[in-house]
């Protein structure tokens, strides 16, 4: 049952809001002034409040401006007979989800509440995908080598520092940028991957910078790039070491100058962007065969992160079986099969030259052919690496 607060210092009121919610099936507190209905908010949790704006002590904007701290997510809807639009402009801009005059209008009160029922619906679900999606992208494993890593990461985080990602495919360069995204002030912003390498070297600068219509033959309309989709946010730029050097170039103009152009096109366009770069190749070595810029490298390695392989890790790989068993049982819907100790020592001396990539794969592999229990003679049997 959804629940109300109502705050209002007339009783005939509150009373009569009661009655009318309660017969619409609403869970109905009451709160004669704004700071007892502020003690109220402190000590439950409400989908919605109703507050009355003209109140003896803290009036219904001084509450609002406390419950958008204190109740971030919880939809507040001002009432009030002494009203006008300057008030509920104010009321809205202050972060009210709506305003209504009193005498009530009974059909637009209800509408009012279902669509703040609504919203406060979506927050709730956004946040359990959020969850959702954060937890796929746990760094997991306590190991001293990856420890280092997560703590560096945190450390760089909260700062506009760029970073340059290095280590073998598999090993898990992408969760370490999200970690970085996830935890700098840029969280609420958008985290946007490039792939360097899946992108034809002849297109790289249309994605990442976008195209007017009629730059080249199939451009029949305007394109923002993914610098522009960044805008604000985290641009991950995926196997940076494969990019092509007239691609380069921009990028490097673009971190200099906080400036792109799309193709085709001459208008400036200003981003508020942070670059986080990852690699899997040598730089230095690109850079003597002149195949990478050395100023570009320089301008994208302010912090320089090696993800280990998980051959350097090896004793993360009980944590990270448990993880792994947990995490694709529940996408099958089957349930959670356990891992004997014989087999995690099986798995430990596995030359792991896919990283955790290939780690995962084996254990989905390993729950699908397997039974209850996964033992060493599973791991022998299936878990065969290329040879």
């Amino acid at each position: 049952m959804s629940k109300i607060l109502v705050i209002d210092d007339e009783r005939s009121i509150r009373n009569t809001l009661k009655d009318i919610l309660e017969y619409e099936k609403y869970e109905v507190d009451l709160a004669e002034d704004g700071t007892k209905g502020i003690e109220k908010i402190r000590t439950a949790e409400y989908d919605i409040v109703l507050c009355d704006i003209k109140m003896p002590g803290l009036d219904g904007i001084e509450v609002l401006e406390r419950l958008v701290v204190l109740a971030p997510d919880t939809p507040v809807v001002m009432i009030s007979g002494h009203g006008n639009i300057d008030t509920a402009v104010d009321s809205i801009k202050k972060g009210a989800f709506d305003y209504i005059e009193k005498p009530l209008d009974l059909n637009r009160l209800l509408i009012t509440i279902r669509n703040a029922m609504d919203k406060s619906t979506l927050v709730t679900e956004t946040k359990i995908l959020k969850k959702k999606v954060n937890k796929k992208f746990e760094i997991i494993g306590e190991s001293k080598a990856i420890t280092e890593v997560i703590q560096m990461a945190d450390r760089v985080a909260p700062t506009d520092a760029r970073v340059l990602i290095t280590g073998a495919n598999g090993s898990g360069k992408e969760l370490v940028a999200r970690r970085i995204h996830d935890h700098s002030n840029r969280a609420s912003g958008p985290f946007v991957e490039v792939n360097c390498a899946a992108i034809p070297s002849e297109l790289i600068e249309s994605e990442l910078f976008g195209h007017e219509k009629g730059a080249f033959t199939s451009a029949v309309k305007q394109r923002k790039g993914k610098f522009e989709q960044a805008n604000g946010g985290t641009l991950f730029l995926d196997e940076i070491g494969d990019m092509s050097l007239s691609a380069q170039a921009k990028v490097l103009r673009a971190l200099q100058e906080s400036i792109i152009s799309r193709v085709g096109g001459d208008k400036h366009i200003n981003v508020d962007v942070r670059v986080v770069a990852a690699t899997n190749k040598n730089l230095a070595d690109e850079i003597d065969q002149n195949k990478f810029r050395e100023d570009l490298y320089h301008r994208l390695s302010v912090i320089l992160i090696r993800v280990p392989t998980l051959n350097e890790r090896i004793e993360d790989v009980p944590l990270l079986a448990s993880h792994f068993i947990k995490q694709i049982c529940g996408e099958y819907g089957m349930q959670e099969k356990s891992i004997s100790d014989k087999a995690i020592k099986e798995l430990q001396k596995i030359n792991w030259t896919g990283n955790i990539r290939e780690f995962r794969n084996v254990i989905e592999r390993l729950i699908i052919l397997c039974d209850k229990e996964i033992t060493d003679a599973d791991v022998i049997k299936f878990a065969a690496p290329l040879k």
